[in-house]
C-alpha cells in the first residue's frame, strides 16, 4: 500500500450494519492497491453478543457496546452509523465532534429539522468527509443503463418504480422500531427513500409530488422478549400488543426539472417478494429496465434490434473491471458488493485518492428528506419543491 490505513468502525451489527462491516473487509480487495488501506477496529451494538458475533464474523479487532466508546476511539478515523434512524443524530453530531469522518445510513434523520442539524453540524468540521448511503447508485447495471440515457436513449419521459418487499406481512412478527414513528417514517422512509434516490439519478432533483396513498395493514403488533437481527422473527413474543405507527404501503407520483413524470409503488407486505426492486425509464428514444431479482443485466428497447436486449453487466460498464474477482460478464454481482463499492469510494474520498464518484453529503440526504416530507403532504393535495 502507498497510502496509509484508515481505521474503520460500524456503529449497528444488524443486517446493514453487517453489510458496512463486510463493506469495509472487501474494499482492499478491489481496484488498484495504492488506494488507502481499511484497518477493521471496532463493531459497536448495545447488544454485546451481536457486537461481539459481527466482529468475530468480519476479522474487528474488537467489540464495544456504545457508541462513544467509538468515538473516543484513538484508533478508528472513519465510521459507518447503521443504527435505527431516530438514534443517527445524537450519533453523527458526537463522531464529527470526536474527529471522525462518518458515512450514516439512509434516511439521513427521523426528520428535516434533524437532518439540518446534521449538515450544520458536518459544515462546522470541513475537514471531515460526512455522507450518506444510498447504495444503489453504486449498481453497475444502474450506472450501466444512465450511461444508455445519456448516449442513446436521450432524456427521460417517465421513470416507474417499485420496491416491494414483505418483510411486514406476517403479523406474527415483533413490533421493532421500523414500525415506529409516524406516516412517512414506514415503507416510504425505509425503501422508498431508495427509489426517490434513484429516480433522481436519472432525472434530477424532484419538482412535485401528488397523489400520495398511504395505508397500514397490520394495525398492531407484540412487544418482543428478545433482540433480533434485521427483519428476523425468531424471538419470543409478549402478550402485549403495541400499534404501528407507520404504513406498509405507499403509492405517490412526482414531476421533474426536465419535464420527466415518475410513478412509484412501494411495500412491505407484498407476499412473495422479499426484495424486489425494479426500474422502468421511457426515454426520447428507447426503454430501459432494470430489476434487483437479477442485478447483473439490464435490458434496453432502442430499434438497434429487432425487440428487447437483454444486456450482462461486464467489465465494460461501471464498477465492475477490478471490482469483482472475477470481473467477467454473467459472472454475477449482488446487493452486497453494492456496499463494497461504496466502502471503497469513501475511504478514498477520506484519502483524497481515487476516480470512484464520491458518496453523497449529508446534505443531499437532507434534501432526500424533504422529498420525503413532500410525499407525505401530497396525500391531502399536490406540493411543489
Amino acid at each position: 500500500m502507498t497510502e496509509p490505513s484508515i481505521g474503520v468502525a460500524v456503529i449497528g451489527a444488524g443486517m446493514a450494519g453487517r453489510a458496512h462491516a463486510n463493506g469495509y473487509r472487501a474494499a482492499g480487495t478491489v481496484y488498484d492497491t495504492a488506494r488507502p488501506a481499511a484497518r477493521l477496529v471496532a463493531i459497536a451494538d448495545t447488544h454485546e453478543p451481536f457486537a461481539a458475533d459481527t466482529a468475530r464474523r468480519y476479522g474487528y479487532a474488537r467489540a464495544e457496546t456504545s457508541w462513544q466508546a467509538v468515538a473516543e476511539a484513538g484508533d478508528v478515523d472513519a465510521v459507518s452509523v447503521v443504527v435505527a434512524n431516530p438514534l443517527h443524530r445524537e450519533i453523527v453530531e458526537g463522531l464529527l465532534a470526536a474527529g471522525k469522518h462518518v458515512l450514516c445510513e439512509k434516511p439521513l434523520a427521523p426528520s428535516v429539522d434533524d437532518a439540518q442539524a446534521m449538515v450544520d453540524a458536518a459544515a462546522a468540521h470541513p475537514g471531515q468527509v460526512a455522507a450518506v448511503g444510498f447504495t444503489f447508485r453504486r449498481s453497475p447495471a444502474i450506472n450501466a443503463i444512465r450511461q444508455e440515457v445519456e448516449r442513446t436513449l436521450g432524456p427521460v419521459r417517465h421513470v416507474v418504480g417499485n420496491y416491494w418487499t414483505d418483510y411486514g406481512h406476517d403479523p406474527g412478527r415483533p413490533m421493532s422500531w421500523r414500525y415506529l414513528g409516524g406516516p412517512g417514517s414506514g415503507v416510504l422512509a425505509d425503501i422508498g427513500s431508495h427509489m426517490i434516490d434513484l429516480a433522481e439519478f436519472f432525472c434530477g432533483p424532484t419538482t412535485g409530488v401528488q397523489g400520495t396513498t398511504m395505508s397500514t395493514v397490520v394495525t398492531s403488533r407484540r412487544k418482543p422478549l428478545g433482540v433480533a437481527v434485521g427483519h428476523k422473527g425468531g424471538v419470543a413474543l409478549s402478550d402485549e400488543r403495541v400499534p404501528v405507527e407507520n404504513e406498509d404501503l405507499c403509492t405517490f407520483t412526482t414531476t421533474y426539472g426536465g419535464g420527466a413524470a415518475g410513478t412509484f409503488s412501494l411495500s412491505r407486505i407484498a407476499y412473495g417478494h422479499a426484495n424486489t426492486l425494479r426500474l422502468e425509464l421511457f426515454c426520447e428514444r428507447g426503454t430501459a429496465s432494470f430489476d434487483l431479482t437479477r442485478p447483473g443485466e439490464f435490458t434496453v428497447v432502442d430499434g438497434a434490434a429487432p425487440g428487447i436486449r437483454r444486456i450482462c453487466v461486464g467489465p465494460e460498464h461501471p464498477y465492475v473491471a477490478g471490482g469483482l474477482p472475477m470481473d467477467f460478464p454473467t459472472v454475477g454481482h449482488g446487493q452486497n458488493d453494492f456496499f463494497v463499492f461504496q466502502a471503497r469510494a469513501f475511504l478514498d474520498q477520506i484519502a483524497g485518492v481515487g476516480d470512484l464518484p464520491p458518496v453523497p453529503s449529508l446534505a443531499h440526504g437532507l434534501h432526500n428528506l424533504r422529498v420525503l416530507d413532500a410525499v407525505v403532504a401530497a396525500t391531502d393535495k399536490p406540493v411543489t419543491l
